[in-house]
């Protein structure tokens, strides 16, 4: 197994082709997630991230008339995935691992086992806030942000653990990447704060980073510029996502707070269905990509939703 940064140092003159899978919802198999994504190891990718849902909360009524909030979790977690991605494919996986939900021994659990299975990749996030509460507040004994994490992670790869009675277990060798906000962070007051906040998480040792989906390149572009100006000298992965239907085109601004160019926006707003605009999407994501190409990013990352349709028609037409 080997290193996000490994290899990326291998690509050649095209940047790397990988995508971002979601475990299924309690009760799915496995094997229909696998069967989904296999189509696109014909592309070869080298890494593969596996993504963590947090735990959501539920209101339950006592005896008393009272409501408790009862936690619930209803995706299984990314270990056990991760196994089975190394497993069948032979390819790197790279599990997300957050300060939301979790606890700082729990995330050191988490990591011994990751570290124990030989996985050499980890990416560090905050995460968002629990369902259905509106904002993010960490455990009494977990971390608050992402730099803090990446912190504990770093802790591990020179051997130090929470406890003095760990010494006796082995140094961690994680490669750890971490989120970018091209459009800024939607919780950042403004774009200078985020921007500090980019800067803490390389500072603790993100060793790469791959940005939130975005639809404009000029965007991307001018983070990047903005990132070597600032001496943030990490690679920096465009993360893509391909619109599939009209829906999506209000959808996703608002879950992820970003910008649709006006003239896609047009486009897709004049599709008769989502079968045009799903074609528009394709052909928008493929001419992004060659423009990304010719800025020679290091990989194409594609949050495929763990499906390959779309991801393929965009990825065969680049690569």
């Amino acid at each position: 197994m080997a290193k996000v940064l490994e290899h990326l140092a291998k690509a050649d003159e095209k940047p790397i082709f990988s995508i971002e899978i979601i475990p299924p919802a309690k009760g799915g198999k496995i094997d229909e997630l696998l069967a989904d994504i296999e189509p696109m190891m014909e592309l070869k990718p080298p890494f593969i991230d596996v993504t963590f849902h947090r735990e959501e909360y539920i209101s339950v009524a006592g005896p008393d008339g009272s409501l408790k909030e009862i936690k619930t979790r209803k995706r299984p977690g990314t270990v056990g995935l991760c196994s089975a991605i190394m497993h069948k494919f032979k390819i790197d996986p790279v599990p997300h691992v957050l300060c939301g939900g979790t606890t700082k021994e729990e995330t050191e659990d988490l990591l011994i086992d990751l570290n124990y299975l030989g996985i050499k990749n980890v990416m560090a996030l905050r995460g968002d806030h629990a369902k259905p509460f509106n904002s993010f507040k960490p455990f009494k004994d977990g971390h608050a942000y992402a730099n803090e994490l990446i912190g504990q992670i770093k802790d591990m790869n020179n051997g130090k653990y929470l406890h003095e009675d760990s010494e006796y277990l082995s140094k961690s060798d994680f490669c750890i990447g971490a989120a970018a906000y091209p459009e800024k962070h939607f919780e950042a007051e403004n774009a200078e704060i985020d921007f500090q906040n980019l800067k803490n998480k390389v500072d603790a040792g993100a060793e790469y980073l791959v940005t939130q989906m975005f639809f404009d390149n000029q965007k991307y572009f001018d983070f990047v510029k903005k990132c070597r100006a600032h001496d943030i000298n990490v690679p920096i992965i465009p993360g893509l996502k391909i619109l599939s239907t009209k829906k999506q085109l209000d959808i996703l601004p608002k879950i992820f707070f970003l910008d649709m160019p006006e003239d896609f926006k047009k486009m897709v707003q004049e599709a008769k269905d989502d079968k045009a605009a799903r074609q528009i999407g394709i052909e928008w994501a493929i001419e992004q990509c060659k423009q990304l190409i010719q800025f020679r990013v290091p990989a194409l990352h594609f949050y495929t939703m763990s499906k390959s349709t779309t991801t393929m028609a965009v990825a065969k037409a680049v690569f």
